[in-house]
C-alpha cells in the first residue's frame, strides 16, 4: 500500500486507473488468444487444416507462452516491472501483425507462438503489479476488474472481429488487434509508473533463491490450483465454436451473438465475484462458481440442437461461471508467496497457466473428431473431464495458504 501511495504521488494515477490501464493491456492480449476460437470453422475451411490442426494453432500459443515465462522466470524479479512489461507488450503487438499476413497454417502457426512468447510473460508480469499494488484485503476486487478485459474482449471485441472476418477476410481481425495494441503500448509508456518496490526487499540474485522458491511447498499448491482451474475451462472453449456450428446447429454468422451475450454478462459479474469475494470468503465463492460451471458443462457439452436463444442462455451462464472461478482463485494464489519473490512466481502461475491450456487443448484434439457432417465427435468426454478436474480444484484451494 506504501508503494501504491508512492506511485499516486509521483504520477497523480489512481489504483483504479492503474487497474483500468492493465486492463487495456490484457484486453488485447485476451483478444488476439480469444480471436482464434470463433474463427475456427473459417480456419479450417480457407487454409485447409483439420479440427487437430486447428488444435495446434490454439495451443502454439499457450506452449509458447509457457516454455518462455519457465525459461524467464528465475529472472524477472530483478528488473523494474514497468519495462519489463513495455518490451513484452511491443513483441506482443509484432507478433499479432504478423499473424495477419501468415499465407498458411504454418507460417500462422509461427506467428501464433511469437505472440504466446511475449504475451504469456507480458501477462504475469500484470498480475505481479497488482499483487504489488493492491493491498490483500482488496485483491480479488482489483483481479475482477482486470479480468472484465475477458468479459470486454468477448462482448466487444470478438464478435467485431468475427464481423470483420465475415466480411473481409479472417486475417482482418488481426490488424485490427494489432493497431489497438500499438495505441494501448503508447498509453502504457506515457502512463505506467515505474513499479520497482520489490526490488527494495530481497530481490532473486541467484539460481539457489530461485530454487528455494520451486521448494515451496505451497508455491506448488498455487500451481496445481492454477492448472486445474485452467484444465476445467480449457477442455471445453477450444471446440466449442466448432460444436455450436456443427452439433447444435448454430448458424455460424451467429457466433458473435454467443461471444456478446457472454460478455456483456460477465462485465458485470466479474467486478461483483471480486467484491463478494472479498467480503464473504473466496473459497465460498470459489466453489459456488465450480457448482455451476459443472452443471452448465454438462448440459452444454451434452447438448443437440437449440434453438439460438437457448443458446446463448447457456452461453451467458457458462462465461459467468467458469470465467468468474479465476477471480477468486488469481487472488489467493497471487497470495502464495512473499512480494520480493512475487514476479518470479506469477511468471510460473503464468506458464503453469499457458502449458495446461496447451496440453488441455491438445489433449482435446485427440479425442475429438470431425465427423463427416462437421459435427464434433465425443465433445461430451471433455466435459466430463472438466468437471471431474475442476471438483478436484476445491480440495487444492482448501490447501493453499496466503504468505502475503
Amino acid at each position: 500500500m506504501v508503494h501504491l501511495i508512492s506511485l499516486v504521488r509521483q504520477t497523480a494515477i489512481s489504483e483504479r486507473n492503474l487497474l483500468l490501464l492493465l486492463a487495456a493491456v490484457q484486453f488485447t492480449h485476451i483478444m488476439d488468444f480469444m480471436i482464434m476460437m470463433p474463427l475456427g470453422p473459417q480456419l479450417m475451411r480457407e487454409l485447409g487444416i483439420t479440427a487437430q490442426q486447428f488444435g495446434g494453432l490454439i495451443s502454439s500459443f499457450a506452449l509458447t507462452a509457457g516454455l518462455v515465462g519457465l525459461a524467464m522466470a528465475p529472472f524477472t524479479d530483478r528488473f523494474d516491472r514497468r519495462k519489463l512489461l513495455l518490451i513484452c507488450y511491443a513483441g506482443f503487438t509484432l507478433g499479432t501483425l504478423a499473424c495477419g499476413l501468415a499465407n498458411s497454417g504454418a507460417t500462422l502457426l509461427w506467428a501464433r507462438g511469437i505472440c504466446g512468447a511475449f504475451g504469456g510473460v507480458g501477462g504475469a508480469t500484470i498480475m505481479a503489479i497488482i499483487a504489488d499494488v493492491v493491498p490483500s484485503e482488496r485483491r480479488a476486487r482489483g483481479m475482477g476488474i482486470v479480468m472484465t478485459a475477458f468479459s470486454a474482449a468477448a462482448a466487444l471485441g470478438v464478435p467485431f472481429g468475427l464481423k470483420l472476418a465475415q466480411m473481409w477476410k479472417w486475417e482482418a481481425p488481426f490488424f485490427v488487434v494489432a493497431a489497438i495494441a500499438a495505441m494501448v503500448w503508447v498509453g502504457l509508456y506515457r502512463i505506467l509508473p515505474s513499479v520497482r518496490g520489490h526490488l527494495t526487499g530481497g530481490e532473486i540474485k541467484s539460481g539457489r533463491d530461485f530454487l528455494d522458491l520451486l521448494g515451496n511447498r505451497n508455491a506448488w499448491v498455487g500451481l496445481s490450483l492454477m492448472m486445474a482451474m485452467v484444465f476445467g475451462h480449457f477442455t471445453v472453449i477450444p471446440y466449442l465454436s466448432p460444436f455450436l456450428v456443427g452439433n447444435v446447429g448454430l448458424p455460424e454468422k451467429s457466433l458473435f451473438l454467443v461471444y456478446l451475450t457472454g460478455g456483456l454478462v460477465t462485465i458485470f459479474t466479474g467486478p461483483f465475484i471480486g467484491k463478494m469475494a472479498d467480503r464473504h470468503g473466496r473459497f465460498l465463492l470459489y466453489a459456488i462458481l465450480v457448482a455451476g460451471a459443472c452443471v452448465v458443462i454438462r448440459l452444454l457439452t451434452s447438448s443437440g440442437p437449440l434453438p439460438v436463444w437457448h443458446c446463448l442462455i447457456l452461453a451467458g451462464l457458462f462465461f459467468a461461471f467458469a470465467s468468474g472461478r479465476f477471480i477468486p482463485g488469481q487472488a489467493v494464489i497471487s497470495m502464495a508467496v512473499p512480494p520480493n519473490k512475487r514476479g518470479a512466481y506469477m511468471s510460473l502461475v503464468a506458464c503453469s497457466r499457458d502449458l495446461a491450456s496447451g496440453i488441455t487443448t491438445a489433449i482435446g484434439g485427440h479425442v475429438v473428431v470431425e465427423g463427416a457432417k462437421g459435427q464434433i465427435l465425443h465433445f461430451d468426454r471433455l466435459g466430463w473431464l472438466a468437471i471431474g478436474v475442476s471438483i478436484a480444484s476445491l480440495w487444492l484451494f482448501r490447501l493453499l495458504k496466503p504468505a502475503a
